[in-house]
């Protein structure tokens, strides 16, 4: 395989080994940003100067034996919601195209620190709040696969930078499937860790704002293995709360896939998904059943997934609705009045404004505190669960009104974010998931499938990404020629 397309983890060691310098490399990745990157348009900030100078500094240190970090030498980009010193953070919202961050936030400094430098910041939709990447500051990002289709969002620019070989090593956020969509709709590796694992210190407009629920950053990658490698490098406490905790993720214990206990979910007609998604979800525990796993396809977590997805959709627009102006709010009171009681559309509760008073979103999380449960019981039994990511691959470009846009499933149409069942059952109770490449679709685009795991199990979840890997060889890279 080209140097680009191998994992963060090779290309450390080959810089290591001195089989390759950090500055060819970081060259090697620029001239094929520059050379492909027009028509994807996913590297939307550009610090090819900086990269030099810093992979020459690396070659440098290895020259003199100094002690180096498990990524030393590797560049890499990150999701232009992440603050780099110097560079504009304003998440594609026009109004904050001069937000230039004064300090890098923590995850850039924990990659730094691990030896890593950056080439650049890769592309997001207005406000990180879409299926799809595209804004009026830096345009629209195609999917290296097809780019009249869209690589997903919010995430889109990072999946679509590693598809692509333009990066070795990627960092997103997730609060909708915003890592795990995009590495879906790429062919990559996303993971969406436990809630709360990741600070999100400076993946922040305003600075100094408290965690959100439901939202997590994450890595994105081209090896589950580098997923692993990145989520030690992002997790711990932030400064002021090592004082009193450290974080303890327990190991995977599996060293095989027949050691998995492995639950099957191909399909729901709360969000249907096409039967190449549901099809491909079967074929994978066929897969794992012919290697000795134990597989069902019928457990399931012990709770009303409609009223699941209802808690879910209150707890989500909460956050969402917390940015929002005051005249934002008032039209959407305006709205609410006229609504169908009955309408449980993502849309339709937004609009509602059931989410507005705290007491609300008190008793909201309460009820998700049932749902932890029922899936902390699910786990005692079953290692993870396997469901679709999105209901289809990755569709066309559509910059239309989001609430009025639809997709098709098998000559079915649907509410376009109806879908967001699948990626929410993991966000809203917390817990890890990870995307991993299944191989491709009968249009020729990727699937990629979840697997979720108990509440911080999240290297259970990577390691069995790993393993399938390693015994199906499902990751495939796209041809740019």
């Amino acid at each position: 395989m080209e140097i680009h397309y191998l994992s963060a983890l090779e290309i450390a060691e080959k810089i290591k080994s001195k089989e390759i310098s950090s500055l060819e490399l970081t060259q090697h990745f620029i001239d094929r940003i520059e050379k492909y990157d027009d028509k994807i348009n996913s590297v939307i900030v550009r610090i090819f100067d900086q990269a030099i100078e810093d992979a020459k500094e690396a070659d440098k240190s290895l020259s003199t034996n100094q002690n180096l970090g498990p990524l030393h030498g590797v560049p890499m980009t990150i999701k232009e919601s992440y603050n780099i010193k110097g560079q504009s953070t304003n998440w594609g919202i026009p109004e904050y195209k001069g937000n230039i961050a004064k300090e890098d936030g923590l995850a850039v400094q924990r990659f730094k620190n691990a030896g890593a430098h950056f080439l650049g910041k890769t592309n997001v939709p207005m406000n990180l709040a879409d299926f799809q990447s595209y804004n009026d500051i830096y345009g629209t990002t195609g999917n290296p696969w097809d780019v009249n289709r869209t690589p997903g969002g919010s995430s889109g620019g990072s999946a679509a930078a590693l598809a692509a070989g333009f990066t070795s090593l990627e960092a997103g956020s997730d609060i909708g499937g915003s890592i795990r969509n995009p590495a879906h709709y790429c062919g990559v590796f996303g993971h969406k860790p436990s809630h709360g694992i990741i600070p999100s210190s400076g993946h922040e407009l305003i600075p100094n704002v408290p965690e959100p629920d439901l939202s997590v950053c994450g890595p994105l990658a081209r090896s589950a293995k580098d997923l692993e490698i990145a989520l030690d490098i992002m997790a711990g406490p932030i400064e002021r709360e090592a004082r009193g905790w450290q974080l303890n993720l327990p190991e995977s214990r599996k060293s095989s896939l027949k050691d998995f206990n492995i639950a099957i979910w191909s399909n729901d007609e709360m969000a249907p998904v096409s039967k190449d998604i549901s099809q491909r979800c079967e074929e994978v525990g066929k897969n794992l059943a012919s290697v000795g796993a134990n597989v069902s396809y019928t457990a399931k977590p012990d709770h009303d997934f409609l009223k699941g997805e209802i808690n879910y959709q209150l707890l989500l627009q909460s956050v969402m609705q917390s940015g929002m102006s005051d005249d934002e709010f008032k039209k959407i009171e305006e709205i609410a009045s006229n609504l169908d009681k009955n309408d449980l559309s993502a849309e339709a509760i937004l609009a509602k404004g059931t989410v507005l008073s705290h007491r609300n979103w008190i008793r909201q999380n309460y009820a998700r505190e049932q749902i932890k449960i029922s899936w902390s019981k699910f786990f005692q039994d079953w290692d993870i669960l396997i469901c679709p990511q999105l209901a289809t691959t990755a569709i066309k470009h559509d910059h239309g009104k989001i609430s009025e846009r639809t997709i098709m499933i098998d000559n079915q149409e649907q509410r376009f974010f109806q879908q967001i069942f699948w990626p929410g059952l993991a966000v809203n109770a917390h817990l890890p998931s990870t995307v991993f490449p299944t191989g491709l679709a009968s249009d020729g685009m990727p699937i990629g499938l979840q697997a979720i795991g108990g509440a911080y199990e999240d290297k259970t979840t990577i390691k069995f990404a790993e393993l399938y890997e390693q015994e199906f060889k499902a990751f495939v890279v796209p041809n740019l020629d």
